[in-house]
């Protein structure tokens, strides 16, 4: 027991002695790994959905906004009690960080509850609300209707995960994220086709193979924590909410969820706009989406990694880690999305290619991926800005540059520029969005750490 408790004191002091570049290592690689294979799964989803037919991909494109919001739910709460945890474990406050990581527990069953009753009653009117077309309508139900009954895995992953993470087992939470995700990989094909002696499911088989994958991740993600974190433990008594804890939960966890559920309603009005040219534009759009998902995938990893060494630091008072992290962080981030974006620029057509695109889908696709590709420098650099917001008390500054990254700017310009009748121009609202929120996030990161620097000099004071 003496070995585990001295592992676990490792664990945490290298959130604050550690070399920054190390420790960025150590901490986001493992995460920027899983991230990537998760972004490679969801990817992939669509590539063999599209060999169905376009109608199958345009339905799992039309998908994609419920399931954010469900995502929502579970990685602002999770990025929530990372930050609570991590904080109250640098504070050497191990009793509250306990209780933390286990009313989670009880959030995640509420949120599985809720989403049960959504997709019984709701999944197929949510696809009659965007489209007339009956075979589209047909499909998304059976895909949606799956992923809504069995989406505990969703919400006990994305917490679990995170949980490790604020503990200091970067590695184990990877390796749950991965493993998930390449279950998820191997069964899409066997269930979508009917490979061997599996039966030919078509979309329902992408929707099994998702929750399956989700809740093997879970169920590994639990397996680790009750093994390898020793700085909270898992206890029934300790499961009912808290308020003094869910409020500081979720100060931290509500703009995560409401950035991804933003982005859940630019998918939404954005596949309304560009439906008004074709249903192609959609699966278009839904494929971008995939894309741009797979190029911030590090971009989140890293962020998953620096959440704890902000928070750890924050309550530690020891800022100068804090600043050299977002430096380190935005070179590191900006370096992975400016490579992706030129992948992108180069290789439109072999990226479209992989989603079994027809010539009339090459055609609108090619230049679309070339225009939107130049978005995913600024975005990269404003999601990393953003998330140094949350941790040091400013989730408001956070929330407001992600509405405007992914709705307050997008969707009434993507508007404007359909007026045109070109489909082309529309695809501009998302470069424009994009440079004008980084340069929003630039001055409001020198604000958010000045402030900070502050905090911990009056907090020094007083000690």
């Amino acid at each position: 027991m003496s070995s585990q408790v001295t592992a676990k004191a490792q664990s945490q002091d290298k959130l604050g002695t550690m070399p920054i570049g190390k420790l960025l290592v150590v901490m986001s690689v493992p995460m920027m790994i899983s991230m990537l294979v998760q972004a490679l799964y969801n990817t992939v989803d669509s590539m063999f959905v599209g060999h169905l037919s376009e109608n199958a991909l345009t339905a799992v494109s039309l998908a994609f906004p419920f399931q954010n919001v469900m995502t929502a739910l579970g990685v602002g709460t999770g990025v929530g009690v990372n930050a609570m945890v991590s904080r109250k474990l640098g504070q050497g406050d191990r009793e509250t960080a306990e209780r933390t990581a286990n009313i989670q527990l009880f959030l995640s069953a509420c949120y599985t509850v809720l989403f049960v009753i959504i997709g019984l009653f709701f999944s197929r009117k949510f696809f009659e609300l965007q489209t007339n077309v009956a075979e589209i309508i047909d499909y998304g139900e059976q895909y949606l209707s799956i992923c809504t009954m069995f989406c505990v895995g969703v919400f006990y992953g994305q917490n679990l995960e995170k949980l490790l993470i604020a503990t200091g087992n970067s590695v184990q939470s990877m390796i749950c994220q991965a493993s998930g995700a390449v279950l998820n990989m191997i069964l899409d094909p066997l269930l979508i086709f009917g490979l061997g002696p599996f039966p030919a499911l078509g979309v329902r088989g992408a929707a099994w193979a998702t929750v399956i994958g989700q809740c093997f991740a879970a169920a590994l993600a639990y397996f680790y924590n009750v093994r390898c974190n020793q700085a909270t433990r898992f206890s029934i008594r300790k499961v009912l909410p808290d308020w003094k804890i869910l409020r500081q939960v979720y100060a931290v966890g509500i703009p995560s969820m409401l950035t991804v559920c933003l982005n859940s309603v630019m998918s939404f009005g954005m596949n309304a706009i560009v439906l008004t040219f074709n249903t192609t534009a959609v699966a278009v759009y839904g494929v971008w989406l995939r894309l741009q998902y797979f190029a911030f995938m590090p971009v989140f990893g890293l962020n998953m990694g620096t959440i704890s060494i902000y928070s750890y630091n924050f309550g530690a008072g020891n800022f100068p880690r804090i600043k050299k992290t977002l430096r380190l962080a935005l070179l590191t981030g900006g370096a992975f999305t400016l490579a992706i974006a030129l992948v992108y620029e180069l290789l439109p057509s072999a990226m479209l290619g992989l989603f079994n695109a027809s010539d009339f889908m090459l055609s609108i696709g090619v230049p679309a991926l070339r225009i939107c590709g130049i978005s995913l420098l600024f975005g990269g650099l404003s999601q990393i800005y953003a998330s140094s917001y949350q941790t040091m008390g400013y989730s408001g500054l956070s929330l407001l540059a992600n509405a405007c990254r992914q709705a307050f700017l997008p969707l009434p310009l993507a508007w404007l520029l359909s007026r045109t009748g070109v489909l082309g121009n529309v695809w501009f609202s998302l470069v424009i969005s994009e440079i004008a929120t980084c340069i929003l996030s630039f001055f409001l990161s020198r604000f958010v750490m000045k402030q900070a620097q502050h905090k911990i000099e009056a907090r020094l004071r007083e000690a």
